[in-house]
């Protein structure tokens, strides 16, 4: 089997087509609404601009762990994190257009009786509630962001058509944009970060339901790599990391009109996204879990391992899903 091929429903394990299944329930049992599960009007989710609670964490955030941003004055603290909040939560919501679009192509593929169908149509359904919640969170905060950078904006539509036809490179390309964003919420939340609570609430929906997500990402995985000739694997193993660098940079990094609107220093962001020392331990602690699923995948190979390496991703793989990143931690 290649990158790009389908392995029939008959040769899907039944392990992974009962995983489908209680997916697929979990699905339809347990699902969110950004119109009915979140009262948007209600006064104590209503978003108040200069809520100090926009400021970025010291921590968690690379920008907010630079000195140049805590040495700001509240106000712009205040305005600066707004902003990049709100940028992050627009291109969340474009991510999960890339997604639908790969998603599509690739269950137009399917067989008849393909348990991935019913599967992947759910988490559409949901991603496209994301989507929604998203926008309409942006819309409140008012600030007229850009979202993605424009080359990646650009090759977007292109890029969800083409993971349509390798799939395998699609659901490595998915985790590599859906781990640092999922990340990043728990670690606020486990943290008690004191966010807006619009936000929060949107976090809370988004972590529910992503859990689905991860979850089938790394079992579709899981069942159609073993498939895999040598040479596919081969690219697979390759794709790995520079998927999950080169999406870490798109989504969590912000675009040169947000160093623009604030006048932030080019050394500023250079520290921050990713040069700094702390700066790299946040964009390698996105990835523990996935370094982990490589290695179960069979590939963590001498080639790819120094991939992970070079590319500032490498460090010890996690030892169970949701394990929080403790190389990051420091004072201030």
């Amino acid at each position: 089997m290649t990158p790009s091929a389908s392995a029939p429903a008959e040769l899907l394990s039944p392990d992974y087509r009962a995983w489908l299944h209680t997916l697929s329930e979990g699905s339809v049992q347990r699902r969110f609404d950004p119109y009915l599960d979140i009262d948007w009007d209600a006064p104590e989710l209503a978003i108040d601009p200069d809520d100090p609670r926009w400021v970025l964490s010291a921590e968690i955030d690379p920008l907010g762990a630079t000195q140049w941003y805590r040495d700001q004055p509240l106000e712009r603290q205040i305005a600066i994190g707004r902003w990049r909040q709100a940028n992050s939560i627009k291109v969340g919501a474009a991510f999960e257009s890339i997604l639908i679009r790969g998603m599509m192509q690739y269950i137009m593929k399917l067989p008849n009786q393909s348990p991935e169908f019913r599967y992947c149509l759910h988490e559409m359904t949901e991603e496209c509630n994301h989507i929604q919640m998203f926008q309409e969170l942006v819309n409140r905060i008012g600030v007229d962001v850009p979202g993605m950078r424009k080359p990646f904006r650009a090759l977007s539509p292109f890029i969800g058509v083409a993971g349509g036809y390798a799939h395998v490179i699609l659901f490595i390309g998915i985790l590599g944009g859906e781990e640092p964003i999922d990340h990043y919420q728990k670690a606020l939340i486990r943290q008690g970060v004191d966010v807006p609570p619009a936000v929060l609430r949107t976090m809370e929906i988004h972590i529910a339901e992503e859990a689905r997500h991860i979850s089938f990402a790394g079992e579709f995985l899981k069942a159609h790599v073993a498939g895999m000739g040598a040479p596919s694997r081969a690219v697979c193993a390759v794709t790995f990391p520079l998927a999950m660098r080169w999406l870490a940079g798109e989504i969590m990094a912000p675009p040169r009109a947000f160093a623009k609107e604030f006048d932030i220093p080019r050394e500023v962001m250079k520290e921050a996204f990713w040069r700094g020392a702390h700066s790299r331990a946040i964009l390698a602690g996105y990835f523990g879990e996935m370094r982990a699923l490589a290695a179960e995948l069979g590939l963590m190979t001498p080639v790819a391992r120094q991939l992970w390496r070079r590319l500032h991703i490498d460090g010890p793989p996690a030892r169970y899903r949701s394990e929080p990143d403790r190389r990051t931690r420091r004072a201030g």
